[in-house]
């Protein structure tokens, strides 16, 4: 799910249940997992490279963008249903964003802790 700068990354929560029952449902088209908890919990394809972290006491997190890879379109819109599903605002519905790149297909959401959050596929359809 990473790119390849990355490593990994984390993302501070609210409410780590209420998380994780979201990223369960919207990373599953992706190919996402939940590999490990208790404690923090990480998310991958083949190792975690996306962490929930619970936010300490009266802190709130603050909102981020993250973008996750998706292997085809099918994919991208199936987030957007999983998002729905799970509650999550819809930021853009999935479409072509040509201002990025001629095949840049992408939707967004908002999380339960305010994050846009995204799918995108770079391939021609």
């Amino acid at each position: 799910m990473g790119a390849d700068v990355l490593d990994h990354f984390s993302v501070q929560v609210r409410d780590l249940p209420a998380s994780a029952t979201f990223y369960d449902a919207v990373l599953a088209p992706l190919g996402g997992r939940r590999m490990l908890e208790p404690g923090p919990i990480g998310y991958g394809v083949d190792t975690p490279d996306f962490w929930l972290e619970p936010a300490g006491d009266g802190n709130q997190p603050l909102p981020a963008h993250i973008a996750f890879t998706a292997p085809d379109r099918a994919a991208v819109r199936a987030f957007r249903d999983a998002a729905v599903a799970a509650g999550a605002e819809v930021l853009h519905e999935p479409k072509l964003w040509p201002e990025y790149h001629p095949t840049y297909y992408g939707a967004f959401v908002r999380d339960p802790d305010g994050n846009n959050v995204e799918a995108v596929c770079h391939r021609p359809e």
